[in-house]
């Protein structure tokens, strides 16, 4: 589909990666990955048409279409998430304006025997055609269910573009890619933005329906969960592996090990010619031998251990100072901006040396919470720093808050004080900044590089409470784990706010939950809490349906008595009554959705089945017949979305509470 072939790249006469061959084919998963600054991002864009190469070409055919999803990115604020997302089905308007137009002219012409009317007629024909296979009817049902599926509420659909931050912002750019399904998708990082929930369901999408796929991303049990092959740029190189990237790290590691083999032998050879060579350089009896052994050695193509395997990060946070027992006491902290409410009556104690993480959707509040910790922004409530804590505070735009036209080296320069001035060469290459790196300026980094360097920062002062606010955000692998291992080898105590999985498995011990204004502690790992969710969620439903000749409140009489004040218990009984009443008119009101969507749907197959059994019988038959069976499917897929969005709201008020 899109062949690569002897691409190179050159910044500042320094070859980013040489020769490099390879093909994209048809329903290829592939996952590019390399360490920060290898070039990744570059090659993604080079694919795309962004940017050109120094040497090399990228051969896309004529009918491909390339869809790109950069890191960053830009969106009008002039209009609505539908109106923006709506541009995604750009080509199916002008189609449609287009018939319009033609209609138009048809219907003012009267020369009906002229060959130009028939030529006009004939391609009316064809773009009505070109309509219905571009599936028209199906634009609106596809976009909510790819917004919702990316988090947004229906009530999130008309409000301007410009409300949203840089990370919603970022969804409503991957619907519009994801509603124009590219023939090969490109996709830099794109799940940095989205949380658990979100990036499951576009790891469904892109398994199920989306064609070729290239992504560069550090989640790895997203690229695990998706990928079926993996492309390594390393030292300027491109490895090639049809595996996924668990696989990929295991052939990688015997690749190493044989390339070191090779390369012990080789040195061993080299160093027995070059010996004999000396030797036997002056002995006239020798000299054929020598000057063979010469040439033999000029020949000789060196073998090279890639650097990538050899280089580390020295990575270890200073001692943590002892701190009191209870580093973070919450109770009853609620924040609002106005009526909005984010969190209310959250009550939690951290202990000192626990490693808890913040989970949940974006904009539940798991930032938020942060900030009020850091005692940034206002809250009500109590919420109180124990004795002795010192905050080492990562918060997620930290990348973005250095100082682009300062040096790597004065970065740290200007931050670190005593003794540690004088060791900044040293932080900076066990940091992967060694030699001329440290005087690359911060602009030119990628994001990898810059969150190394503002991780850098938060390891100048000692502390004994680390906030990290995905700290994860453009980390290599290698990279990731490195840190997971510092963090689990702290003796402080660690709250880390992350959507990643793979990182936070094995390193925290408790996770909070942040959703509907609360927040909801579950001790264990990461995937017991996910687990204990899927529990849960069975379990709300079946409390949800009452069984057969069971009424409503039965199961609720069932749970144990608490002890109340009468008067609130009248009040809250009355409320709890009418919220129950109108929970189960909705209820109700949707099951009634479903079934007109099951009706309608029914009503569809059998008008086609009618349509395929004319087909069958054969004889003479209408000529509009076959237009008439590709407008059915189009409507029959059409109902079925409709009747899948109608589930999944029926499901939605099922689980709740």
């Amino acid at each position: 589909m899109i062949s690569v072939q002897n691409l190179s790249v050159e910044f500042n006469c320094n070859p980013l990666f040489e020769n490099a061959n390879f093909v994209i084919n048809n329903k290829d998963k592939i996952a590019l990955v390399g360490k920060n600054g290898a070039g990744k991002s570059t090659m993604l864009k080079i694919i795309a048409g962004l940017q050109s190469p120094s040497s090399g070409t990228v051969a896309v055919p004529a009918d491909t279409v390339v869809g790109y999803l950069p890191q960053q990115m830009v969106l009008a604020d002039s209009r609505t998430v539908r109106e923006e997302v709506k541009e995604a089905f750009s080509s199916i308007a002008k189609l449609q304006a287009e018939i319009d137009a033609a209609n138009a002219e048809i219907a003012s012409r009267t020369d009906y025997e002229s060959a130009a009317y028939g030529k006009l007629i004939e391609h009316v024909t064809q773009l009505n055609e070109q309509l219905a296979m571009s599936g028209s009817e199906n634009c609106e049902a596809e976009m909510e269910k790819t917004l919702i599926g990316l988090g947004f509420e229906r009530s999130d659909f008309d409000r301007p573009t410009s409300e949203f931050s840089g990370g919603w912002r970022m969804r409503i750019e991957l619907a519009k890619l994801l509603l124009r399904r590219p023939d090969v998708l490109l996709l830099d990082e794109p799940t940095n933005h989205l949380d658990i929930e979100s990036i499951q369901w576009l790891e469904t999408f892109l398994k199920t329906k989306a064609n070729a796929v290239m992504l560069v991303s550090h989640d790895r049990a997203f690229i695990d969960n998706i990928t079926n092959r993996t492309i390594e740029i390393s030292c300027g190189k491109i490895y090639d592996y049809n595996v996924n990237y668990s696989k990929f790290v295991e052939l990688r590691k015997e690749r190493v090990e044989q390339q070191t083999r090779a390369y012990l032998n080789q040195q061993k050879q080299i160093q027995d010619t070059e010996e004999f060579i000396e030797r036997f350089r002056y002995k006239a009896t020798k000299s054929v031998q020598v000057q063979s052994r010469i040439k033999q050695l000029a020949k000789i193509e060196r073998i090279e251990i890639d650097e990538v395997d050899n280089s580390h990060i020295n990575l270890r946070f200073p001692p943590a100072p002892r701190s009191g027992d209870y580093p973070v006491t919450a109770d009853g902290v609620e924040k609002k901006y106005g009526d909005h409410t984010v969190f209310s009556g959250v009550t939690f104690t951290i202990k000192r040396g626990e490693k808890v993480a913040f989970v949940g959707k974006n904009g539940e509040g798991k930032s938020t919470l942060v900030k009020c910790i850091m005692g940034e922004i206002p809250f009500s409530g109590t919420l109180k720093i124990g004795h002795n804590v010192k905050i080492g505070y990562f918060a997620q735009n930290q990348a973005q808050l250095l100082d682009g036209e300062l040096t790597v080296f004065d970065t740290i320069d200007h931050v670190a004080v005593g003794d540690i001035r004088t060791k900044i060469h040293d932080l900076l290459g066990a940091f992967m900044f060694g030699g001329e790196a440290s005087e690359k300026k911060v602009k030119v980094l990628s994001g990898g590089e810059k969150t190394r360097l503002a991780m850098i920062k938060l390891l100048l002062e000692p502390v004994n409470l680390l906030i990290l606010d995905e700290p994860t955000n453009h980390l290599d692998m290698r990279t990731k784990d490195i840190l997971k291992a510092a963090i689990k080898d702290f003796t402080g105590t660690v709250i880390v706010v992350s959507h990643d999985r793979e990182f936070l498995d094995g390193l925290v011990e408790k996770v909070y939950e942040f959703g509907g204004g609360r927040v909801k502690e579950h001790l264990g790992g990461i995937y017991d809490f996910l687990e204990t969710k899927k529990i849960e969620s069975l379990r709300q439903l079946e409390a949800a349906v009452p069984t057969q000749g069971q009424k409503p409140d039965a199961a609720k009489s069932q749970q144990p008595a608490m002890t109340v004040n009468p008067a609130d218990g009248k009040a809250a009984a009355r409320r709890n009554y009418f919220e129950q009443k109108e929970r189960e008119r909705e209820i109700k009101r949707r099951q009634k959705h479903v079934a007109a969507c099951e009706a309608e749907i029914s009503d569809i197959e059998k008008q086609i089945q009618e349509v395929e059994n004319r087909l069958a019988a054969g004889g003479e038959l209408p000529p509009d017949i076959y237009e008439q069976h590709s407008t059915l499917n189009k409507k029959l897929e059409n109902a079925m979305s409709v009747w899948e969005l109608a589930c999944n709201d029926l499901e939605s008020i099922m689980q709740e509470q």
